[in-house]
């Protein structure tokens, strides 16, 4: 186990001042470089972005009558079409389950189906047999004298 632990600490890297001051330069510059271009790539991103928007702007006022409710037809159309693809995809599933019910190959929640309607039928007989005991008592204030 020590010899384990004797071997990670060498393969480690040696302390940041034990390195040579030229690659510690290196690194640095390297560091300011790649920070550098990407702050600059960043800026250049914001201003392409604040002059579309300067151009977009009028454009976007100008056609918003014919833009806005065509936006909202795309979206009825695109949500239509979505839930009728899934609606379709929920009623094939329905039927492949059925299907396979009725062919006996057992689908998954087929035993909570039977579970269920065998309890279904027993309430049905206990309520049934109730309605015939109580049909069967008389009416306690029919009596004629």
């Amino acid at each position: 186990m020590a010899e384990h632990y004797g071997q990670q600490q060498q393969t480690r890297a040696p302390h940041p001042q034990l390195q040579p001051r030229a690659q510690r330069v290196v690194k640095a510059a390297t560091a300011v470089t790649a920070g550098g271009s990407l702050l600059v790539l960043s800026g250049l991103t914001l201003a392409g972005t604040v002059i579309a928007l300067t151009i977009a702007t009028p454009l976007l006022v100008i056609f918003s009558p014919v833009l806005v409710p065509a936006v909202i037809t795309i979206f009825l159309l695109g949500a239509g079409f979505l839930a009728s693809g899934g609606f379709g995809v929920a009623a094939l599933s329905v039927l492949s389950w059925i299907y396979r019910y009725l062919t006996g190959k057992h689908p998954p929640g087929a035993d909570q189906l039977e579970s269920a309607k065998t309890k279904l039928a027993s309430k049905a007989r206990e309520m049934k047999d109730r309605a015939e005991q109580f049909s069967q008592q008389p009416v306690a204030g029919s009596q004629t004298s």
